[in-house]
């Protein structure tokens, strides 16, 4: 906590990034699965500071908490120096940390698991302990006698105990017979029907227990403040480590809210620059990933030659959360946060950044809201500079529009002179055309579907954008001559130039839609030519090798035919052969030759092979089916939720991002799983090979989701079809997306019997044990 507390917008470059560096390597490490400690991160300094002051002694719970933590600290230290090379910054702060180990030998041969002192800790505390349990066997014995005597004689009821009141063993008693028994009342019950009796006869043995106690407590005492004075001179190290501890306390909570927030660490530049893309408003994220919303994302670019951009559009069309999302995220960065944008985007370093959004009229200071907007102006004007970003929301609102416009217009001209770089949203026709013709300005609209007067919350740079005041009302379903009148008031020409607008708005949304299919087509048509000229280069291949055969299988059969005719022809002049004889090599010769039949070789089927897969156009919808591109599975798509698609790999469910995937046809999904099945059933299994190459562990960490279907499949029906009844998978713990996803894999297998999670000792979570029916 002290280290979030003590968090501030930086513009030192240096600083900026080696905070940014360690967050990323420690997302790294969260998002590979890798065992890195996760737990017991205890801030045991306040124990520091007793033991500082000599004759104090830490408790047993003190002690208990110094040591978990110590040992966290030895793993932290262990896997970084193991794995430097590939987190070089959070290696470098581990360096100096450095503490007797002996001490954590020590602590833990005095304290359990359980954080109480151990029996042997001492030799008089094994001795006071031991006495104390045989006192206390004695004394439920007698105890126990005694009150099955009072149950007898009817002096309490049958179900109850021997119970402890004020340290001391007793019994209850009915208060009528009280009495009865010889003895103490310590305590009577709410109701006053009962009584809680010590029996004279245990008196002895009750107090005898109360004494070893005292000696036990003594004793603990003695040897908490000897270990005590054990720790006190390591206590300059210890705290050396506990603010290690800390400090990667820290980073890993920023690291596990950028893994929650997907977020990145951008290119940082030692200047004032914005080149964003996909940034997204943290807390509207958040919110909308828990209602399951999409979110637009914002691409923006500041640069020398467009420092301001001056954003128009409808209401509620996302003009305020542009200027919320610019001024949020670039102080997280500032801050040392990592940012929920993608990677390839650059970010610089403002020296300042000055806000203007919300209402800050104050009755005490006798500000109106114009007032107060004008204040934060004056204070721009007088602060600002070429490194600063101002956020200005609604600017110039808040008084006569022909007045604030004005005003606006000049200070928007004197921060454009001074070089700031912003952010600023109106509805001002005069910032508009001035944002125009102004160097340095830029123009932007927040994009507006006029078919269906709904705003996209998308952001185009480069035009100025229209209210749609009139369009809306209408929608809204104001009356015609109410409408008319505004129009008339408005003039002609201001609504001349806003249907202008619209109309503008909505060809360009029907040319990029054009245009969008028009590129589906070409990158289809480019696919199929690279198909045909793959397949074409493959049959001239197997027609001149099919040809080559052909040849040399003639050459050869020619080559015999005419050995076996000069053998013959030898044969004959040799032996001076008669007509028998000569006709008997004539008929052998005849049926060698009727042998020999060139027949014409057919190409396999299976040797030329159609491609795998035929990309289809068009947009994707709910029960089409869909190729992952850098695994190679088809899916079926179960939803669609913006840029993201839930879909059906076999029996899991998952999703995945729309660019990772591309639309095939039905027909080759089908013919995949059929020739996959084909595949499984006529391939022969060598069950000798397989048993000796299976393992009965798999290590998919650090893979996706929608990858490891099949493996972790073929995986579990291998061990199943060999015998084993116990198999591993090794998923890491990360954030357990990989250790649900494979459990969901396992909960559709009819193998399966049940299972669980690894011993703590060899990896506890980030391992699954599989047992086997």
């Amino acid at each position: 906590m002290a280290y979030v507390e003590k968090m501030r917008f930086s513009k030192n470059y240096d600083q900026l990034q080696t905070w940014l560096q360690q967050t990323e390597e420690f997302r790294r490490i969260l998002t590979s699965g890798e065992s890195f400690p996760n737990a017991n991160y205890i801030d045991a300094t306040s124990g520091l500071d007793k033991a500082s002051l000599q004759g104090t002694f830490l408790t047993q719970e003190e002690f208990f908490d110094l040591l978990l933590a110590l040992k966290t600290i030895e793993g932290i230290v262990r896997f970084l120096k193991s794995n430097a090379e590939e987190y070089p910054l959070l290696s470098d702060i581990s360096g100096a940390v450095f503490f007797n180990q002996q001490l954590v030998h020590q602590i833990e041969a005095k304290i359990d698991d359980k954080g109480q002192l151990r029996n042997n800790a001492s030799a008089e505390l094994q001795q006071i302990r031991a006495k104390i349990q045989g006192q206390q066997v004695q004394l439920r014995r007698v105890l126990d006698r005694i009150l099955r005597e009072a149950k007898a004689k009817g002096y309490t009821k049958d179900d109850v105990t021997p119970t402890i009141r004020d340290g001391r063993m007793v019994i209850p008693v009915s208060v009528a017979y009280k009495r009865s028994i010889k003895g103490f009342v310590h305590d009577e019950s709410a109701t006053g029907q009962t009584v809680y009796l010590e029996p004279a006869e245990v008196l002895e043995v009750n107090n005898s227990i109360r004494e070893l106690e005292y000696e036990e407590r003594r004793e603990i005492v003695r040897i908490l403040t000897v270990l005590t004075d054990a720790l006190r001179p390591e206590l300059d190290s210890l705290r050396k480590a506990f603010r290690f501890l800390g400090l990667v306390d820290f980073i890993r909570a920023k690291a596990k809210f950028a893994v929650k927030l997907e977020a990145h660490m951008p290119e940082l530049h030692n200047r004032t620059l914005v080149e964003w893309y996909n940034s997204r408003h943290p807390l509207l994220w958040m919110a909308h990933q828990e209602q399951g919303k999409p979110v637009v994302p914002l691409n923006i670019r500041l640069s020398q030659q467009q420092r301001i951009l001056v954003i128009s559009g409808p209401n509620a069309g996302g003009k305020s959360v542009c200027v919320k999302t610019v001024g949020l995220v670039q102080y997280m960065m500032q801050c040392g946060l990592l940012v929920p944008m993608d990677g390839h985007s650059k970010m610089g370093i403002f020296q300042n950044v000055f806000l203007d959004i919300g209402d800050e009229q104050s009755i005490d200071n006798d500000l109106s809201t114009y007032s107060s907007h004008l204040t934060n102006m004056r204070h721009f004007v007088n602060n600002g500079n070429k490194r600063t970003l101002i956020l200005i929301d609604e600017f110039g609102t808040g008084t006569e529009p022909q007045f604030g416009g004005a005003i606006a217009e000049s200070l928007l001209s004197q921060f454009a002179e001074m070089g700031m770089y912003g952010v600023i949203n109106t509805h001002y026709g005069n910032l508009k055309r001035f944002a125009d013709k102004t160097k340095g300005l830029v123009n932007g609209a927040m994009r507006f579907d006029l078919e269906k007067l709904e705003p996209l919350y998308d952001l185009e740079i480069g035009k100025p954008g229209s209210s749609f005041a009139l369009e809306i009302a209408r929608k809204i379903g104001l009356p015609k001559e109410v409408l008319k009148d505004a129009q008339g008031l408005v003039g002609v020409d201001q609504v001349k130039l806003d249907r202008m607008l619209g109309q503008l708005e909505s060809d360009k949304r029907k040319l990029e839609e054009k245009l969008k299919k028009a590129e589906d087509r070409d990158r289809r048509l480019k696919l199929r030519m690279e198909e045909y000229e793959d397949l074409k280069a493959r049959l001239d291949d197997k027609r001149r090798d099919l040809i080559d055969d052909a040849k040399r299988e003639a050459k050869g059969i020619m080559e015999g035919a005419n050995r076996r005719v000069e053998a013959a022809i030898k044969e004959i002049k040799e032996k001076k052969a008669s007509k028998e004889k000569t006709k008997e090599v004539r008929e052998q010769l005849e049926k060698y030759k009727g042998n020999i039949k060139i027949g014409q070789r057919k190409t396999p089927a299976a040797e030329v092979k159609e491609p795998e897969f035929v990309v289809e156009g068009g947009t994707i919808k709910v029960g089409n089916y869909v190729r992952v591109k850098d695994s190679g599975t088809i899916g079926e798509v179960l939803g669609v939720r913006g840029k993201d698609l839930e879909l059906s790999l076999g029996g899991l469910k998952t999703t995945v991002k729309m660019n990772r995937v591309e639309k095939v046809s039905r027909r080759v999904q089908k013919k995949e799983e059929k020739e996959r099945s084909s595949r499984v059933s006529m391939k022969g299994i060598d069950i000798n090979a397989k048993m000796s190459n299976y393992t009965a562990n798999l290590d998919i960490r650090g893979r996706r989701g929608e990858e490891i279907f099949f493996d972790v499949q073929n995986f579990v029906d291998e061990g199943a079809m060999l015998g084993f009844d116990e198999l591993r998978i090794v998923h890491g713990k990360g954030d357990g997306i990989l250790r649900d996803v494979v459990r969901n894999i396992l909960d559709t297998m009819s193998q399966v019997r049940a299972y669980k999670d690894e011993h703590v000792e060899r990896g506890g979570a980030g391992v699954t044990v599989v047992h086997i029916k």
